[in-house]
């Protein structure tokens, strides 16, 4: 048996990670694969730290794309064999002509909730505007969809099956830049990446809008570290970069933006 109430300890998504120690004392016993739902950016990340910790299994997480959001995980014995090919998805096309009633993700993902699916069964939704979208899903739900997915908001949607490689994947705009601060402060860095106020940045944070690394961050003078991912609710996320100290004793920072 794991250890389970030691690595439940101080844990955001506790009945996430529960579930997923369940997950896994069952792939032990069972020498099989044993599969997650989606799982949102905090999640994952809180489940790997967690299991970082254990020699007995192994996690392979995939969302269908390279830079999708949110994952399923493939949870087995360390001794076997395990890839992104055991983790079970596929990808829906919702399409239909939004030239004159344009979809948010919103708008498409409230249309498959509407058909009684529950929301950890779905992983990504792509819009492509007036074409309509893409979304991964769990594959028991495809047979589902395309029979009962036939309207978003105002538009007559025809959804069928795609391969995963048909996915239509934008790269994310980002923007390069460079600051120069007396601190690795949390409000520093990240008002000075995204182009905003101290003052407003401090709002942001005590709203507890603001994540690090997936985790709620609610201290402005928390530290930050390379390697750091900030993300701001509907605002974007900003990567820490390369730190290195001037001869003033300040900190050069390299900072990317993602939009």
């Amino acid at each position: 048996m794991l250890p389970r109430e030691e690595l439940l300890k101080g844990v955001e998504n506790r009945d996430s990670v529960a579930r997923a120690i369940d997950q896994a004392e069952q792939a032990i016993k069972t020498w099989e694969v044993v599969l997650t739902d989606f799982l949102s950016p905090p999640e994952l990340v809180e489940i790997q730290r967690v299991f970082n910790r254990l020699t007995e299994v192994q996690l392979v997480a995939w969302g269908g794309y390279p830079q999708a959001e949110r994952q399923r995980i493939a949870i087995a014995r360390s001794e076997l064999p395990l890839d992104q090919s055991q983790v079970s998805l596929v990808a829906v096309e919702i399409a239909g002509n939004f030239l004159f009633d344009t979809a948010s993700h919103r708008d498409f993902l409230g249309a498959m909730l509407g058909t009684g699916i529950v929301r950890e069964k779905t992983g990504d939704v792509i819009v492509l505007g007036e074409r309509g979208a893409q979304a991964i899903v769990a594959p028991e739900l495809v047979e589902f969809l395309e029979m009962s997915l036939k309207q978003v908001r105002s538009v007559p949607v025809k959804t069928q099956r795609i391969e995963l490689s048909e996915l239509r994947v934008r790269e994310p705009k980002k923007k390069e830049l460079t600051t120069v601060e007396a601190s690795l402060r949390l409000d520093a860095i990240a008002s000075a990446g995204f182009g905003m106020s101290r003052s407003k940045m401090v709002d942001f944070i005590d709203a507890g809008d603001v994540r690090v690394n997936w985790k709620e961050i609610t201290q402005a003078s928390s530290q930050v570290k390379s390697g750091d991912l900030i993300a701001i609710r509907s605002k974007g996320r900003l990567e820490v970069g390369e730190i290195a100290v001037t001869k003033k004793d300040r900190y050069r920072v390299q900072l990317t933006r993602y939009m």
